[in-house]
C-alpha cells in the first residue's frame, strides 16, 4: 500500500485532484475577485457609503480566512472530499439567499458570511491535497492549480456583467450561486491519500532530523502527533513572521480588484470596456502564475527570495496606476499589477510548506490564514473610509502599495532568521576535527 501511494506523488491521479482544485479555485476565489462588479449595483440600491458597501466582500474574506482553521481540523477528522462538497453547498446557499436582497444586513449574512464560509470550505482542502499529493513539482502543481483563479475570472468578468445587465444584480446572485454547486463534483474527485488530510511522512522532503532512524523514504509516521491540529506552531518565530507578511499582505491584496471598476467609471471609462479590464487582469494573473510556477520549479532561486521580489514589483505597480487618466493607460498599469499580483500568489503556499515542512502543513495553513484574515478584514474597509476621505479612489491605491512595501520587510527579516538558523545547524553537524596534527598519528586515538 505504501509503495501504490509513494508512485501518486508527483503525477498519477494526483493530475486529476490538481485539475479539481484548478476549478475551485476558480469557483471561489474568482467570484470573490470579480465581485466588483457587483459593487455599485448594491450602492446604488441600498444609497450606501462606499465603505458600508465594501463590508460585504470584507465579511467575506474575514470569514474565508476565519474559517480556515476550522476547515482543516474537518479534513484531519474526515477528508478533503467531504469538505469541500460541504463548502460548494455553502457557497451555492450564500449567493441564493442572496438573491432576496432584504437589506445592506441580510447582504453582510448571505453573499457575506455564507459566502466566505463556502469559500473557505472549499479552497483550503482543495489547495492542501495538491501540496499533499506532490513533492517535488509542489511549485508547479500549487501554480497549476491556483491558475484556475485567474481563468475563470477572465471569462467572470464579462460574463458576470451580462448577467447582470439581463437579470439585475439579484438574478445574477442566484446564477451564479448554482454555477458554484459544480464545486460538489470537483470535491468528489478528490480521492484522499491514506487517510484524509494527514500528512503523508513517507516523503522524502518531510521534515526529519538527519541522521535518525525514522529519517528517509521509509519513516513511520506518528501515530497521534499529526492527527490533531497543531497550535504549537504559534510559538515558532518563522511562522509568526510569516503570518505577520500574510496580514500586511492581505490588507492590500483584495483592494485594487474591489476599487478598480469604481476608479475606471470615475474617469469616464464606459462599463463594456471595465469589464475587459477585469479580463485582461485575469489573463495577465493566469500568464504570472504559470510563469513563476514554472520558474519556482527550476530550484534555481530560493522561493522566498522570488516571493520577496515579486512583492517589491506589485508594490511598484499598484503606486504607478493611479497615474492612469485613461482607458490604455489604466489597462497597461492594471496588466503589470495582475502579473506579479499572479506571480505571488502562485508561490506564497509553496513558501509556507518550506518555512514549516509537510508535517505541520495543513495546520500551518489553516493557522495562517486564520491570522491573515485580520488583514483581510481590515483592509478593504480601511481603504473605504480613506476614499471616503479623499474623495478620490486614488487614495485606496496608494494605501495598498505602501502595505506592501511593509510586508517585504518581514520577509527579509525571516529570510535572514531562516539563513542563521541554517548555518547553526550545519555549525553543530559539522564533524569534529581530530586535535592531532599529523595524520600519521591518528591510530592513537583509538588507544
Amino acid at each position: 500500500m505504501l509503495g501504490k501511494e509513494s508512485n501518486s506523488l508527483d503525477g498519477g491521479y494526483g493530475w486529476v485532484v490538481v485539475v479539481s482544485a484548478f476549478v475551485v479555485m476558480g469557483l471561489t476565489a474568482a467570484v470573490l475577485k470579480t465581485f466588483g462588479l457587483f459593487f455599485v449595483e448594491i450602492q446604488q440600491h441600498f444609497d450606501e457609503l462606499a465603505s458600508m458597501t465594501s463590508w460585504i466582500t470584507s465579511i467575506t474574506i474575514a470569514i474565508f480566512h476565519l474559517g480556515a482553521p476550522v476547515a482543516s481540523s474537518l479534513c484531519v477528522k474526515y477528508t478533503h472530499r467531504a469538505v469541500v462538497i460541504t463548502g460548494g453547498i455553502l457557497a451555492f446557499s450564500g449567493m441564493a439567499l442572496g438573491f432576496l436582497g432584504l437589506d445592506m444586513v441580510w447582504m453582510y449574512a448571505t453573499t457575506g458570511f455564507l459566502q466566505g464560509l463556502g469559500i473557505s470550505f472549499s479552497w483550503i482542502p482543495a489547495i492542501s491535497i495538491v501540496s499533499h499529493y506532490f513533492s517535488k513539482k509542489r511549485a508547479l502543481a500549487n501554480a497549476i492549480a491556483s491558475a484556475g483563479e485567474c481563468a475563470f475570472a477572465f471569462t467572470f468578468g464579462p460574463f458576470f456583467q451580462w448577467l447582470i445587465g439581463q437579470y439585475g444584480w439579484k438574478g445574477a446572485l442566484l446564477i451564479i450561486g448554482g454555477i458554484q454547486l459544480n464545486i460538489c463534483v470537483c470535491g468528489a474527485l478528490m480521492r484522499p491519500l491514506r487517510s484524509g488530510c494527514l500528512p503523508d511522512m513517507s516523503r522524502p522532503d518531510a521534515e526529519t532530523p538527519r541522521g535518525t532512524p525514522a529519517s528517509g523514504r521509509h519513516q513511520v509516521r506518528p501515530s497521534v502527533a499529526h492527527k490533531t491540529f497543531n497550535w504549537m506552531l504559534l510559538r515558532r518565530l518563522e511562522f509568526v513572521l510569516y503570518a505577520i507578511f500574510g496580514i500586511l499582505a492581505a490588507m492590500s491584496f483584495f483592494v485594487p480588484p474591489l476599487f478598480l471598476v469604481p476608479f475606471s467609471y470615475s474617469l469616464g471609462i464606459d462599463e463594456s470596456w471595465t469589464a475587459s479590464l477585469l479580463s485582461i487582469l485575469a489573463l495577465v494573473d493566469f500568464a504570472g502564475r504559470l510563469l513563476c510556477g514554472w520558474y519556482a520549479n527550476l530550484h534555481l532561486t530560493r522561493t522566498i527570495h522570488l516571493l520577496a521580489m515579486t512583492i517589491a514589483l506589485i508594490s511598484t505597480s499598484l503606486m504607478l496606476l493611479p497615474l492612469a487618466n485613461n482607458y490604455l493607460s489604466l489597462a497597461i498599469f492594471t496588466g503589470f499589477y495582475g502579473f506579479f499580483f499572479g506571480t505571488t500568489v502562485a508561490i506564497h503556499i509553496t513558501v509556507l510548506a518550506d518555512v514549516v515542512g509537510m508535517t505541520d502543513f495543513d495546520s500551518a495553513l489553516g493557522l495562517f490564514m486564520l491570522i491573515r484574515s485580520a488583514g483581510g478584514f481590515l483592509g478593504p474597509p480601511l481603504a473605504g473610509v480613506i476614499v471616503d476621505m479623499a474623495g478620490d479612489y486614488r487614495a485606496g491605491f496608494y494605501m495598498a502599495g505602501a502595505t506592501l512595501i511593509l510586508s517585504a520587510v518581514f520577509l527579509v527579516i525571516l529570510d535572514q532568521f531562516q539563513q542563521r538558523q541554517e548555518k547553526e545547524k550545519q555549525t553543530i553537524t559539522k564533524p569534529e576535527k581530530s586535535m592531532l596534527p599529523y595524520p600519521s598519528l591518528h591510530f592513537l586515538k583509538l588507544q
